[in-house]
Formats: structure tokens, C-alpha cells, sequence
């Protein structure tokens, strides 16, 4: 199984530095270029001087979606169809290519991206101050970097549901961020249980390494212990170090609804009776099959936000019967 490991909702960027002339744009539903991020995931041989993105053209069209390529040299006819050729059998014939005026594009990202407010956390990119009130988490995110700035609806989304569960006095002492971009979500999770053991993981080894960076920047530990960052590559649930350091009691991922769907069992393998499941990345119309897996794989729901068009969840996992039954046997006990 492969998936799009985007922390923002399927949203990707180029490299910081990279240098972009050119681009080639495609525009196609988002199903489509879903599929064909994932089969840019599954390339063997991708140029790796190209980089591609997929987001939606308009918030009010959430299934609109262009998929973006930029090249450091003028497009070849073999470059435009190893692009087209990641459709697969759909036909595309929307496609653009032009030539792009020398700007340093992420210096022109950061201009645009104020910034927000999400629960009691302020994210900003360098270009903007701290927030200064005692009661607030700041982050710092760098934009054009990576996947995930905070500004997205299901990143926000995210940091308000988090927020929320500590409000409403969730323990915490193991937490997986599954896809987890530029880390942005592990560390809110270790902001707000700092003696939590904290496992941040992504399939793409550029965000695995941005994460990193972004934990210097924002004084995150990294380390094995409770109160630091554990941050490793992998592809969804299944590797070694994210097995021996589980069971967790707080899983978070923020991806697309269609790995949400192909996970939730490991999920529910991965989680302790009781646990907490965090997910978005999915638009509001995707919900019911992500919570009929969810349901499926031992979830209940506990709360649910909508920002825009995407659904953030939180679902509890059912206690298992041998829970159950002490549970009984301590309140008939209380009660004798």
C-alpha cells in the first residue's frame, strides 16, 4: 500500500532553494490527480529535477484541483508526457506550460501567508512576529517548504481538536503523528502533554528531514524519551519502530480519506482500548465511509468539526470486554 503522505490535505510544494523556471499545469478533478500524486509516489524513475504539487484551484470548488510541475529547464516533449502519463487511462487536455519571471517564490509564499490562530496556537511564518500573550503556543513554520503550514483548514482544524481534547482533560502519554509534513501537529501534541512520547512519521524522507529542521526552529527535544520527538520514514502504520513503540492512546493523522479508509484496521491494531483517533483530510462528503471503516475497526465518535468543506474527526476506540467487565466490577465494588 502506498499513500500520499501530505500533511495538508494533499497539498505539496517544491523544495525551498529549488530552482523553478518553468511550469507545467494540469488541471483535473481531484480524484484524478489524488491518483496521480500517488502514482508519482510509486515512480521509479522520476526525474528528480521535477517537482510536482496538487491543490484546488478555488476553496468554493473543493473537487477542482490542478496538478503543478516546475522544472529548471524548458519542458521536453518527454517531460510533459511522463506528467500526463501519471493519469493513467484518464485523458487530460487541460495542460499549460509556460515560462516563469526569476522571483524567489518562497520569499512571495511567505508575503501571503498570515498569520492564524487555532486553539491557543499561533502559527507564523519568520516573516511575522511572535504573538505575545501569555497564554499562547507559538510555532514557527517556514512556508514554501514543505506540506503543511498550518493554514489549511485541516491543519487548523487539527490544532483546534487538539486543543479542545486537553480542555477537556484527555491524558496523553504515547501520541503518533502519521503523515505528519512539516511536524506541525507533534509538536502540538507535545506542547500540550510535555511528558508525552511522541512519534512523528511521514513517507516522504524530504519531510521527514524538514520536520527535523522545524523542531530546531521551534526548540522541539528529539530524542526516544517522554517529552521529545521521535521522527522516522514510513509508509503508514507498518514499520518496526512505529509497532515496538506503540500501543499509543493518541493517533493523529491528517492525510487523504482514502488511506484514512485502508488504515483504519492498523489503527485500530495500534491504539489501546479507549485510545484517541484524530483524522482529516477528508472533505465532508468522504465522511461516512471513513467512520463506517473507522466503526468497522472498533471506532466510536467522539467530536467533530467542519472548516470549510473538510471534516476534522476525533473517534475513541471501544474498550475491549476485559475492560468492560473491570469497569463493572469497580463500580459494583463502589457501590457495595
Amino acid at each position: 500500500m502506498r499513500k500520499c503522505a501530505l500533511g495538508e490535505a494533499g497539498h505539496r510544494s517544491y523544495q525551498a532553494g529549488m530552482p523553478t523556471t518553468w511550469k507545467i499545469s494540469i488541471r483535473a478533478p481531484r480524484k484524478a490527480v489524488e491518483a496521480a500524486l500517488l502514482a508519482h509516489e510509486d515512480a521509479i524513475a522520476w526525474d528528480e529535477g521535477i517537482a510536482i504539487a496538487g491543490r484546488e484551484v478555488d476553496a468554493e470548488r473543493p473537487d477542482d484541483w490542478i496538478l503543478e510541475a516546475w522544472l529548471d529547464h524548458k519542458p521536453s516533449r518527454a517531460d510533459q508526457a511522463a506528467l500526463t502519463d501519471l493519469f493513467g487511462d484518464i485523458a487530460v487536455a487541460d495542460v499549460t506550460v509556460e515560462q516563469l519571471p526569476e522571483i524567489d517564490w518562497v520569499t512571495e509564499s511567505q508575503k501571503g501567508l498570515e498569520p492564524i490562530r487555532a486553539g491557543r496556537f499561533f502559527v507564523h511564518t519568520p516573516e511575522h512576529p511572535e504573538d505575545a500573550a501569555p497564554d499562547i503556543v507559538n510555532f514557527v513554520i517556514p512556508a514554501g517548504q514543505a506540506f503543511g503550514t498550518g493554514h489549511h483548514e485541516t491543519t487548523a482544524g487539527c490544532l483546534v481538536m487538539l486543543d479542545r481534547m486537553k480542555r477537556m482533560g484527555t491524558p496523553v502519554r504515547n501520541c503518533a503523528d502519521v503523515g505528519t509534513g512539516t511536524g506541525i501537529l507533534a509538536f502540538a501534541a507535545l506542547a500540550l502533554w510535555p511528558r508525552a512520547i511522541v512519534t512523528a512519521s511521514d513517507i516522504d524522507p524530504l519531510s521527514a528531514h524538514v520536520t527535523m529542521e522545524n523542531a530546531k526552529l521551534n526548540h522541539v527535544p528529539i530524542g526516544a524519551r517522554g517529552g521529545e520527538l521521535t521522527v522516522t520514514v514510513a509508509d503508514g502504520m507498518a514499520h518496526p519502530l512505529i509497532a515496538a513503540r506503540g500501543p499509543y492512546d493518541l493517533v493523529i493523522a491528517n492525510i487523504l480519506a482514502g488511506p484514512l479508509v485502508e488504515l483504519a484496521p492498523a489503527f485500530g491494531r495500534a491504539l489501546v482500548p479507549g485510545g484517541n483517533l484524530v483524522l482529516a483530510g477528508l472533505l465532508s462528503s468522504q465522511e461516512p465511509e471513513v467512520r463506517l471503516a473507522s466503526r468497522r475497526a472498533g471506532f466510536r465518535l467522539a467530536a467533530r468539526e467542519t472548516r470549510g468543506d473538510w471534516s476534522i474527526l476525533w473517534l475513541r476506540k471501544r474498550p475491549s470486554r476485559a475492560s468492560r467487565d473491570r469497569m463493572r466490577m469497580v463500580r459494583r465494588a463502589s457501590n457495595a
